[in-house]
């Protein structure tokens, strides 16, 4: 099994900055993309952005210029980088990966249990 931690959520003022982390442990071959999604209560998960092994980022049209997805493949570990902090960007922010256990396995999706980030006015 993979699992997935997320760190880093709380409360912070609009204008302000939190950064996530997310670390996947257990069997672990290879780890290709990662990605930040998050939900609001009642609406759909929403892709925040993603990196690839590689390290090429992309993101959500709301969050570009403030947003920044990181990670170091040595450690499995995703970041996420968030400034400029408004109240709409209030969620459960989830981590994923997608990853290989082995040379022969495929790739499946895991995901994190979620981290709550909210952002008062």
């Amino acid at each position: 099994q993979v699992q997935l931690v997320e760190s880093g959520g709380g409360l912070v003022q609009a204008g302000g900055s939190l950064r996530l982390s997310c670390a996947a442990s257990g069997l672990i071959f290879r780890i290709n993309a990662m990605g930040w999604y998050r939900q609001v209560a009642g609406k759909q998960r929403e892709l925040v952005a993603t990196i690839t092994s590689f390290g090429i980022s992309s993101y959500a049209e709301f969050v570009k210029g403030r947003f920044t997805i990181s990670r170091d493949n040595a450690k499995n570990t995703v970041y996420l980088q968030m400034t400029s902090l408004k109240p709409e960007d209030t969620a459960v922010y989830y981590c994923n990966a997608a990853v290989r256990r082995s040379a022969l396995s495929g790739e499946y999706e895991a995901w994190g249990q979620g981290t709550q980030v909210t952002v008062s006015s």
